[in-house]
């Protein structure tokens, strides 16, 4: 009783995790996905969603020393790397949209239902994450910038927009999805 209708949603569910996963595993875990470049000293620090180049694996941090001041190490600045944890929890969401779309894909409507329903969940977590992230680098990268320091945006801003957009397009897809055809044809005699 497999349902073609579910098979495209499944397709960007599993797109969006994949690439919030990779967003998720950047900087300090993997050097080469990163938030924001900043150069350093003949070496460059990489930010990331659980720290920066060089420092523990943990939610919400400070920028180091040479990076940071009182401005963007203040209350405001942690707590925005805190909601950070909304990409890997956009990734778990993203994650169960995919399980949902199995089921629906090969047994019963009622998966992409929930497929359709999870997807619109983890689309508004990653929004919320991916504006958060765009204000926290964005102005972190300013900041560097005024005081001289030529910071660069990272490839996983670009990872967690094309993630963005993959749920938006999953939801739709699944969407439609609930409407198609399920079950066997009937041969006419």
């Amino acid at each position: 009783m497999a349902a073609g209708a579910a098979v495209p949603g499944l397709f960007f569910a599993f797109a969006a995790m994949v690439l919030l996963i990779f967003a998720s595993v950047s900087s300090p875990t993997w050097e080469r996905v990163t938030f924001l470049n900043a150069p350093s000293g003949g070496s460059v620090t990489h930010f990331g969603v659980f720290g920066y180049t060089g420092s523990d694996t943990h939610v919400g941090w400070f920028f180091p020393g040479s990076f940071g001041d009182d401005r963007l190490n203040d209350g405001l600045f942690h707590n925005l790397t805190i909601s950070l944890i909304l990409i890997p929890i956009a990734a778990g969401l993203s994650g169960l949209a995919v399980l949902f779309g199995l089921c629906g894909a090969a047994y019963h409507r009622v998966g992409t239902v929930f497929m359709t329903l999870i997807s619109a969940l983890a689309f508004l977590v990653c929004l919320v994450a991916w504006v958060l992230e765009m204000v926290l680098f964005g102005v972190a990268r300013d900041h560097m910038r005024d005081r001289g320091i030529d910071a660069t945006w990272g490839n996983a801003n670009w990872l967690v927009l094309g993630a963005l957009v993959s749920l938006f397009l999953c939801f739709f897809a699944s969407l439609c999805g609930v409407f198609g055809r399920y079950g066997r044809r009937r041969a006419a005699y």
